[in-house]
């Protein structure tokens, strides 16, 4: 049995291709796997049929699915997933040989013809000879970048000739994306870059922010957050978190940047879009390296073993950064930020100068947060790449604490009546090892950890997760339901498939509770603690009321 998906427009370079298009995720079983490759074909045919013969399919396969992309023009994407959707339903309805109704094919081009804006792919080549980024959406196109942008609205698209070349300009773009540490290392670049004189603009998974302003405070780690930010005239540089999620479902918001990071790949997510593996979370997220141009650099994480063996690949050049510099792959010759006898150094070829100690850099808190100092040389390695000096560095990793203030929900550690408690956004079984780092080195009477997860993740990463949090011998594992996360589960679903696994490992009953809500299981940690304890916080869904909750009796913290 197969099913009738929607098909999607892509809008920038993605997993299958650079073009624009539209793109479809099918079920496709073992035994009618021939299936996609008839889709192909079917696609090709329609493609043909409407005057896109320029166009390309792709096709790829994955255990009981496919995805399936055709390139089309920019102004007809609506158009490309009627042809798409078409495809599939005419391949399963007549096979490899199937021939889409004519009539079919007839209300297809109308569509494209309504939908067609000749000056929309003339402004997107014109702008490309220039070097110039150009967005198109439902509020119209824009050239150009930050200070230098030009817009137009939907109904005041101009012809190429008209418009005013001189006026348009680029500010440095940068991509950070990865399994964990994406908003941290965003953050933390964005605090250099602000010190080297910057008005700086970032997306993260907490919103948008222009010149120190939220634009927008929900998550914007994809493509429309990276357009607010890019058509800001106030930003003079951009830092743009990028989410896999983003990247399959739509593609890069941008065809070039001055700099890409991917910060590591770890199990997260497996099952969306047909990504099973660590190697296929890989090729997604390592779209952002194919958008940087020869001149660029991207940044990778010599500790993680995937991106280690990635790099030779990319065809261009890396610039490492890892904790271990026994990690950082020979040649010595390029760029590395790595940390030698206490202090995080620069390494350019065979030469070394130190940046600063990593004592000085409270966002690690005493060196707990291992994960941390990974982001700082993350952060410093693309604020370098980005023309900053070591001197704003410096002021910066130095001025960038763990309290929410700078890096809100991440990694906070606050004094609450005597209770120390941990607040963080660890999701997943790395990022939670990550956080029992942190609490090795926090003495406690008591431990209590909160946790919850996605619906969107397999029933195995959820009982992994569990099993995770099982490994830090918490005195009480509260388990919450995300009610705006449960993304096609149904309600206690997720909690119910945690404490299923508890059950199955020998977990007493005592040991753990289900809360109806974040918050609800919050109040119960505070109920619960006493002097002495330490509550473990994993916040996904409500953290400015679960900071609401504690900051009237609490204090940041530093570790001694």
């Amino acid at each position: 049995m197969t099913e009738q998906p929607e098909a999607r427009r892509i809008t920038g370079p993605h997993l299958l291709d650079d073009r624009t298009g539209a793109a479809m995720d099918v079920a496709c079983p073992a035994a009618e796997a021939g299936l996609a490759g008839a889709w192909a074909a079917t696609a090709r045919r329609l493609l043909d049929a409407v005057g896109w013969g320029d166009a390309v399919v792709r096709v790829r396969e994955f255990p009981g699915g496919a995805n399936l992309f055709a390139s089309a023009p920019p102004d007809a994407l609506y158009a490309a997933t009627d042809l798409v959707e078409l495809a599939w339903a005419a391949t399963l309805a007549g096979g490899a040989g199937a021939q889409p109704a004519p009539d079919a094919v007839t209300r297809l081009r109308e569509r494209i013809a309504r939908e067609r804006d000749p000056r929309i792919p003339a402004l997107a080549r014109a702008a490309a000879e220039r070097g110039l980024t150009f967005l198109h959406d439902d509020d119209g196109v824009s050239i150009g970048s930050g200070t230098g942008v030009l817009l137009w609205g939907p109904d005041d698209i101009p012809d190429p000739d008209a418009v005013d070349w001189s006026s348009a300009g680029e500010i440095p773009i940068a991509l950070v994306t990865g399994s964990n540490g994406k908003t941290t290392t965003v953050r933390l670049a964005a605090a250099m870059a602000t010190a080297a004189g910057h008005r700086v603009g970032f997306t993260s998974t907490d919103g948008v922010i222009v010149a120190g302003e939220t634009v927008v405070p929900s998550d914007y780690a994809g493509p429309m957050g990276a357009r607010m930010v890019l058509r800001d005239r106030r930003a003079t540089l951009a830092i743009l978190e990028t989410a896999r999620g983003g990247i399959l479902r739509r593609g890069l918001a941008v065809r070039r940047a001055d700099a890409a990071v991917v910060t590591n790949i770890s199990e997260d997510h497996f099952g969306d879009f047909g990504v099973g593996s660590l190697d296929e979370l890989a090729d997604a997220k390592l779209v952002v390296a194919r958008v940087v141009p020869p001149g660029g650099a991207v940044i990778l994480n010599a500790g993680d073993p995937i991106l280690r063996a990635r790099a030779a690949a990319l065809g261009r050049p890396v610039t490492w950064f890892a904790t271990d510099p026994a990690a950082i792959p020979a040649p010595a010759a390029g760029r590395a930020f790595t940390v030698r006898g206490g202090t995080l150094v620069l390494r350019d070829g065979d030469a070394e100068e130190p940046v600063v100690a990593v004592d000085e850099i409270p966002g690690t808190l005493g060196g707990a947060a291992s994960h941390n100092l990974a982001n700082a040389l993350a952060a410093a390695a693309l604020a370098s790449a980005l023309g900053i000096g070591l001197d704003p560095i410096r002021r910066a990793l130095r001025a960038f604490s763990s309290e929410p203030g700078d890096n809100a929900g991440r990694g906070n550690v606050l004094n609450v009546d005597g209770v120390r408690v941990l607040v963080d956004y660890a999701h997943n079984r790395e990022a939670l090892a990550a956080v029992g780092r942190i609490a090795a080195a926090l003495p406690a009477r008591r431990r209590l950890l909160l946790i919850g997860q996605a619906g969107d993740r397999t029933d195995d990463a959820i009982r992994g997760l569990a099993r995770a949090a099982w490994a830090l011998e918490p005195d009480l594992l509260l388990v919450k339901e995300l009610g705006g996360y449960r993304r096609g589960r149904a309600p206690g679903e997720v909690p119910g498939l945690i404490v299923d696994e508890l059950r199955r490992i020998g977990v007493p009953a005592a040991r753990y509770e289900i809360h109806e809500s974040e918050i609800a299981a919050v109040r119960r940690a505070l109920d619960w603690a006493r002097p002495g304890d330490l509550l473990l916080l994993l916040v996904h869904e409500d953290r400015d009321s679960v900071m609401a909750l504690l900051e009237p009796a609490s204090a940041p913290q530093r570790l001694e």
